[in-house]
């Protein structure tokens, strides 16, 4: 692990009109997710983050129009300035944004027990300017073990724009996903998730939980599972996970959030193998969809389905068909 390093974190963002009444704490979290809330709060109370280039209190509510402005510094252990050479795709690039395809056991950023080895060690051997960025350009997370599609802001114009096209929810996410059981039908989930009160670690539909919506929809369904089509609605941490566990449809894989292991009766032995030996959850981040932030050209692209995705649900569709 390297040794600890003092980093200065700058940013500025406008505070959209609909953010109105609003209190400031919340608005900063919305604006700035790659910064946790409480650290928003302590650089509020500080005076490195201020709003209109005056210091105020969290709970101040904000009228919309005001410029939120970042002046901070600080402490890093884990190697977020280090460039490694990390494997990962490149679908799309130009002097403002990288549109990636991050391959499933890649973690995004350094963290405990991630010191280094990810994304973000990635990015900066791979574009050294995306240094001078706020966590390397990254606007928006997937889980360790999530595969598919990013888009990563390579300018400080393209870092404000979207980020304030992820907290405006103007940015499309769509997901496939395997999971445990033959739905009948899509459905909305929109059940508020927060941290599990046993389990610091997982998320969980809380009614204390922050709002979150999940449209699913169904794609093939085969004789104990369903290919799944999800679009977020917000972007909570674990969201799809924990709205199909909630609907009792766990991901294939997920071991965190209750998958049964669910075998077709009388499947082949290499049905077997490949539903029960599967090493992460059954989830892909396919498409992206959002305009270019400096251009305003609209950008969609789609992140090809993995290997070890596509022989699952290739399983599962032999095993349907054989009966």
């Amino acid at each position: 692990m390297n040794a600890s390093l003092t980093e200065t974190i700058e940013n500025r963002v406008e505070i959209p009109p609909d953010f109105a009444g609003l209190r400031l704490d919340k608005a900063a979290a919305l604006l700035l997710p790659e910064h946790s809330r409480a650290e928003l709060t302590r650089w509020i109370n500080e005076g490195a983050l201020t709003l209109d280039g005056s210091q105020v209190r969290p709970r101040t509510r904000v009228l919309g129009g005001e410029t939120l402005a970042l002046g901070a510094q600080v402490e890093q252990r884990e190697a977020w300035q280090a460039a490694q050479y990390i494997d990962f795709d490149v679908l799309f690039e130009d002097q403002d944004v990288l549109i990636i395809n991050k391959p499933a056991g890649l973690v995004v950023h350094p963290g405990a027990g991630n010191a280094s080895g990810t994304l973000v060690n990635g990015l900066l051997h791979y574009r050294p300017g995306l240094g001078a960025l706020p966590r390397a350009g990254i606007v928006h997370r997937l889980d360790k073990e999530t595969s598919g599609i990013m888009v990563v802001a390579a300018s400080a114009q393209a870092h404000r724009e979207l980020t304030a096209a992820i907290a405006e929810r103007r940015i499309d996410r769509r997901y496939v996903a395997v999971c445990e059981g033959v739905m009948v039908a899509g459905q909305d989930i929109d059940q508020p998730i927060g941290r599990d009160a046993k389990l610091r670690t997982r998320q969980a539909v809380r009614d204390d939980g922050k709002p979150a919506l999940t449209r699913i929809r169904v794609g093939d369904r085969f004789r104990r599972h369903t290919l799944v089509r999800a679009q977020l609605g917000s972007g909570r941490t674990h969201q799809i996970r924990v709205h199909m566990q909630s609907i009792g449809h766990p991901l294939v894989g997920d071991r965190q959030y209750g998958w049964r292991r669910i075998i077709p009766p009388g499947a082949e032995s290499t049905t077997k193998t490949a539903i029960q030996g599967f090493g992460r959850q059954a989830l892909h981040a396919a498409r992206l969809s959002f305009e270019h932030p400096v251009s305003g050209q609209v950008m969609d692209y789609t992140a090809p389905m993995p290997k070890d995705l596509s022989h699952l649900i290739d399983i599962l569709s032999a095993d349907a068909a054989a009966i």
